[in-house]
């Protein structure tokens, strides 16, 4: 027998170990984020309560932008998780319960979908009478679209099959993730592989869709072919960073000192980089169809997000959502080190909030405004979510230890690296 197989042999050995001995529970520092969590979450949504009262309209605009933002987080990690399960790949399994945690978080924003039912006349105006509109070009044009398309009725339909389909494969994902936790060792890439090809087919149409739905629609003389992609892939995008960002939390604490290995960190950088690469390459595209096209009707998105001071806003998202992280994430010595990824992963999340602001707010302002609802509002949504979040990441072992592969994190060398 050859050294090296002897090396793996050993390995291999010593990781089948690990499995039998260690505790994979999760650190205490997970219940005191949840309970942190919830109190911001519930002392944010006093005040969001009170502004639901006192600016109706701004409100609900805050309230689409906290929702789609944290749902993103959600669908973007359960897309995540039927990644790894279709690559095999360890980066994904060392990460595999956070992701599960998150992903578990899509029932709460189902039921947290509800309130943009009542503000549907706010937020999108083929949910108005029609009466008052005095263009007749597009008043016949909402006129046909909403007896086609987009009406209240369709609207609430389309999101109970898209709420759906999303609860389903959440559930059996983690319902088959939970029975590795107990004996015998056994090996289900199988049938997660089953489920995750369809899966991602599935996330893929239904997003597009709903982002048409919750967030195209709101300019409704407006369409773009590559919106739905730039909404998907800015939900992978927050996905990746929030792993990060919880990674370098746990990664002072066991047992994740032991699972997380600067191969792995490395390797959720290079996601993150690619996400960010993609993300530039469909805005950029997007605008350039639209350009080269130059048609009055197509411009209008844009006219709205160059004005107003809402300008700036673009050219810093231009900098700083893909630039200067693209620069940073080159860096092989900073996608090894989790501490200096966190503040990556922590501004990356804050990037792809602003993101979806200058996305969804220059519909009902002209210029540039930011509201206190604009802030309460979406940190009152991400309390909630971080506490539903830390609860599901505590109620499970970080790293099933009865499923084969797990030995592969636990072993002395990972690859070529």
């Amino acid at each position: 027998m050859s050294a090296a197989m002897k090396n793996s042999g050993g390995a291999i050995s010593t990781a089948r170990e690990s499995l039998a001995t260690m505790s994979f529970a999760a650190p205490p520092v997970v219940k005191t984020i949840q309970q942190r969590a919830f109190g911001i979450g519930v002392f944010f949504a006093i005040f969001a309560g009170i502004g639901a009262f006192l600016q109706p309209q701004q409100f609900f605009r805050a309230y689409l932008l906290g929702y789609v933002d944290w749902l993103g987080v959600s669908l973007g990690s359960m897309a995540l998780l039927m990644i790894t399960y279709m690559t095999d790949g360890v980066w994904g399994k060392v990460a595999g319960r956070q992701l599960g945690a998150a992903m578990r978080c899509i029932p709460l924003m189902t039921i947290l979908f509800l309130p943009i039912l009542f503000g549907l006349p706010r937020l999108y105006i083929w949910a108005r009478p029609l009466d008052g509109i005095t263009d007749k070009k597009f008043l016949a044009h909402l006129q046909s679209i909403t007896q086609s398309y987009l009406n209240p009725h369709g609207f609430i339909l389309r999101a109970i099959i898209y709420f759906t389909i999303w609860n389903i494969i959440s559930f059996f994902l983690s319902k088959w993730s939970a029975e590795f936790d107990h004996p015998p060792m056994r090996n289900g890439a199988a049938r997660f592989k089953k489920l995750s090809a369809p899966g991602l087919v599935l996330y893929a149409f239904t997003m597009g869709f709903a982002s048409i739905d919750w967030l195209m629609s709101m300019d409704p003389s407006w369409i773009s072919t590559m919106y739905g992609l730039i909404i998907l892939i800015g939900q992978l995008l927050s996905a990746m960073a929030m792993v990060v960002v919880i990674e370098a939390i746990l990664a002072k604490y066991r047992p994740m000192t032991e699972m997380l290995k600067p191969s792995y960190v490395h390797d959720h950088g290079k996601w993150m980089l690619a996400f960010i690469m993609v993300h530039a390459y469909f805005s950029f595209s997007q605008w350039l169809i639209i350009w080269a096209g130059n048609l009055p009707d197509e411009i209008t998105w844009y006219m709205r997000r160059i004005h107003g001071g809402w300008g700036y806003v673009g050219v810093f998202l231009v900098l700083f959502h893909f630039a200067v992280p693209f620069v940073i994430l080159l860096s092989r010595s900073i996608k090894r080190n989790i501490q200096k990824m966190f503040w990556v992963a922590l501004w990356l999340l804050f990037i792809c909030t602003l993101d979806l602001f200058w996305i969804i707010e220059p519909n009902f302002s002209v210029t540039f405004t930011v509201t206190w609802l604009d802030i309460v509002v979406p940190v009152a949504i991400g309390g909630l979510w971080l506490g539903t979040f830390a609860y599901n990441l505590g109620s499970r072992p970080l790293l099933p230890a009865y499923e084969v592969h797990s030995e592969e994190i636990l072993e002395p060398v990972h690859g070529g690296h």
